[in-house]
């Protein structure tokens, strides 16, 4: 937002002509269409198939476009690709004939196949976009606006999965790498090159990253000349930045603040329901588990009757109401009903039972409990570590005496992918708004040639529900695949394979003069940041 120069403080200055004056008010005019952007994390990486993580994936589809997009509420919309159709496990996609890259080159058939050919070769992924390539067999250039996308069988999910690959230039983002411009190059801006609304301009870690406007944007310009995002970890600073002026825009203020920023008439306040779930992964990979003692070298958590336990031993309802603030919904499944795949049986979140909780430990050997550590990141969830320090108050209450391993995000995520963790608290948003994708990316068998299980990190594994998870991969007919995927949900809740805790609710506070709607994906996506009418 404008510096106040146009008023009488700029009339101090002996030195302002009138026209001095003039000239002055219409540059600060021009700077109202900057706006400034707090981001509660920063991003890993700018490279748009590294790491499947809300904050890197709002700004690459900032700076980029898939062939398909979708609304707020997830609805998919014909993005680059203005039209698209399937015959069995045929799709041909036809791009739009004015989409140019921020180079003013166009989009072209050969950048799909580029973009999606790179996806398997991008080294070191700690959360693979290959999840959105399965079944893809060929994929084809036929004409310059022409791509033909074969899959192995019939596979209905493959346009909403185009939602997650963002295109890329094939000319900007070649290089000698397999993948050709590697994640340093692009982190540094070399090959970074795409065809969303805003171009990259610069990333100084921890300070600030800078996008503008896109000329050659295909579709509405943007309301913002320039924006710049400030990564500013700790909640109360970010409020503090906001009153004072220094920023327009911000994620997640702190839930004690909410009603005062509500009040406050030179401010606007925006929630939305999210499909994120906040859940406890379990480690149930083999006897060998870090961060559980007084077991005699067991893992417990492999013991179903362990797992339920600790379920039962968590007052979901208490914890939304107190620790989030009523910012939240109580969660009995990975995905909210009624969401594509989620189950009607499982809407209602389970009711906390203690009692029968530490009769589950005593008939599972473990009368006096055990010891055990949770990790948790600290500022990546709406009040991760304090949600964590209450499921460790709770398990220590039925036995299970519980400390907290609380990190900065990019620290526990390395200690996350490294299995440092028996337990750990995270979350999960998924982002094509059905069952499928959160099932296949955190509960199916791990396997990284098919791109399934890839943020499967408790490493657990179901063959009965990976069958069905598979099977509807090929149902066509939505209510039939819809009704497969909560019967895998349902299986894998029964099991206890993770422990859903609730579904965060989004939360923006910005000043009075910035509209902004919020998504069920939880991106703050600026490209639908208008100035408030």
């Amino acid at each position: 937002m404008p510096p106040k120069t146009c008023g009488r403080p700029a009339l101090r200055n002996a030195l302002f002509t009138t026209a001095a004056l003039v000239a002055a008010c219409a540059t600060t005019s021009a700077s109202a269409r900057d706006l400034v952007v707090a981001l509660k994390t920063e991003p890993t990486s700018m490279d748009p198939q590294y790491h499947a993580l809300t904050p890197n994936i709002q700004l690459s589809q900032t700076l980029f476009e898939g062939l398909v997009c979708s609304d707020a509420d997830l609805v998919i919309k014909p993005c680059l690709a203005e039209s698209w159709s399937a015959d069995g496990k045929v799709w041909t996609f036809k791009l739009r004939p004015n989409a140019k890259f921020s180079d003013g080159s166009p989009v072209t058939a050969n950048d799909v196949v580029f973009t999606l050919d790179r996806v398997p070769k991008v080294p070191n992924s700690p959360s693979s976009f290959k999840v959105y390539m399965q079944k893809i067999e060929k994929v084809e250039a036929v004409d310059p606006r022409t791509v033909r996308i074969t899959t192995s069988e019939l596979y209905p999910l493959l346009a909403i999965n185009m939602v997650g690959l963002p295109i890329m230039s094939a000319k900007a983002a070649a290089g000698a790498a397999p993948e050709g411009k590697t994640t340093t190059e692009l982190n540094a801006g070399d090959g970074l090159v795409g065809a969303g609304p805003y171009k990259f301009v610069s990333w100084k870690r921890g300070s600030e990253i800078v996008f503008e406007r896109n000329p050659h944007y295909w579709g509405t310009a943007p309301a913002w000349d320039k924006v710049t995002y400030r990564p500013i970890s700790n909640a109360a600073t970010r409020v503090a930045a906001l009153l004072a002026g220094d920023v327009d825009l911000i994620e997640d203020p702190p839930t004690d603040d909410l009603e005062r920023l509500r009040k406050d008439p030179k401010l606007a306040v925006e929630t939305k329901a999210s499909n994120r779930v906040i859940y406890v992964a379990l480690d149930q990979n083999g006897e060998t588990t870090p961060g559980i003692q007084g077991t005699n070298g067991k893992n417990p958590l492999l013991d179903r009757k362990v797992r339920e336990a600790l379920s039962l031993a968590v007052d979901r309802d208490a914890l939304v109401a107190r620790i989030m603030g009523g910012v939240g919904t109580p969660a009995g499944q990975l995905l909210p009903y009624p969401m594509f795949g989620a189950s009607k049986q499982l809407s209602a979140a389970p009711k906390a039972n203690p009692e029968k909780a530490k009769a589950l430990l005593k008939e599972a050997g473990y009368p006096d409990g055990f010891t055990l550590v949770l990790g948790a990141p600290n500022g990546r969830y709406i009040n991760d570590s304090k949600v964590a320090q209450t499921l460790a108050s709770m398990w220590t209450r039925v036995g299970v005496k519980t400390t907290i391993d609380s990190n900065a995000p990019a620290v526990f995520f390395k200690n996350r992918d490294a299995y440092a963790y028996s337990a750990y608290l995270a979350g999960w948003g998924t982002a094509t708004g059905e069952m499928s994708n959160t099932l296949n990316s955190l509960l199916v068998t791990p396997n990284k040639e098919k791109g399934q299980g890839t943020t499967n990190r408790s490493r657990y594994s179901n063959s009965e529900m990976d069958k069905l998870v598979a099977e509807s991969s090929t149902q066509m007919d939505d209510a039939a695949r819809a009704a497969t995927l909560a019967r895998a949900s349902e299986i894998a809740m029964a099991d206890f394979a993770m422990l859903p805790i609730h579904f965060e609710h989004s939360v923006w506070a910005m000043k009075k003069d910035v509209a902004f709607k919020g998504r069920a994906d939880q991106q703050t996506m600026v490209q639908y940041a208008t100035p408030a009418k």
